[in-house]
């Protein structure tokens, strides 16, 4: 998709945008022809690149607000403008509710949920004064819509963050349209941790479905698509990238029809 979507004079921020999930939103991006600036606390081993061009990365603590206040007025000087934002970073270990303590919980939640909100914050100052306005994407999961045992403070923040996003589709409109693209499972680079070989990765795949883990790239299409004009009609909406979701096991315990 991103070949067919012009996002020519555009900029893009991916947060996290360096690797997994949030390389391939940056790779779309860049397919797309708009200029794209990553960030994260450490850089990247290897910059990002594709469609013969590369993603730039600027160092930030989206933990930290005055940072990352001045890192959006940075970018706004030295490009003029902010198009689009993806809040891409996130992510949380496995660990049981009763493991670790409040504070290591809540830790989860000030990446996944309070650093979006305080990058969309920053964001939106840029945007509500510019020809165009903006766009901003948040990439949620089917973590915040059911049960996560394990990354259930991940869930909660996931689950807050969509409502977020439709909170500021509604205070924030007609300036700024914002949206979540909600994932399933998705295959980049560290899948061998979470599912084992490739005999692993493809039984989990066969729970979903479409019979497989999305691909880092589909995620960037669906993120180019909201950025773009051709989603200009759409505010506060919750885009599924999730192949179909997740099986019902009532399904497989079920003795009728089989």
């Amino acid at each position: 998709m991103a070949a067919v979507i012009d996002l020519t004079g555009s900029v893009a921020v991916v947060t996290g945008g360096s690797r997994g999930v949030g390389a391939g939103i940056t790779r779309a991006f860049l397919e797309a022809g708009a200029q794209v600036v990553t960030c994260a606390r450490r850089p990247p081993d290897t910059p990002v690149e594709a469609g013969g061009r590369t993603a730039r990365f600027l160092p930030v603590d989206l933990r930290d607000p005055e940072a990352v206040d001045g890192f959006f007025a940075r970018v706004h000087r030295e490009y003029g403008r902010l198009d689009t934002l993806v809040n891409n970073a996130g992510g949380t270990p496995f660990r049981a509710l009763g493991e670790g303590g409040a504070q290591r919980h809540a830790r989860v939640v000030e990446l996944n949920l309070l650093a979006p909100l305080t990058a969309s914050l920053a964001a939106y100052e840029v945007m509500r004064g510019q020809d165009g306005g903006g766009s901003i994407v948040m990439i949620g999961s089917v973590s915040g819509t059911r049960p996560s045992p394990g990354t259930a403070a991940y869930g909660a923040a996931k689950a807050g963050l969509d409502n977020l996003a439709r909170s500021m589709a509604v205070e924030w409109a007609p300036a700024v349209r914002v949206n979540t693209v909600v994932l399933g499972m998705v295959r980049t680079e560290l899948s061998p941790l979470h599912y084992g070989d490739e005999e692993g990765i493809a039984a989990v795949g066969r729970t979903v479905p479409l019979g497989r883990l999305a691909h880092p790239a589909e995620v960037g299409d669906a993120c180019v698509f909201l950025a773009s004009d051709r989603a200009a009609y759409i505010s506060g909406a919750s885009l599924h990238v999730h192949g179909g979701g997740e099986r019902p096991a009532f399904l497989d315990a079920a003795t009728v029809n089989k």
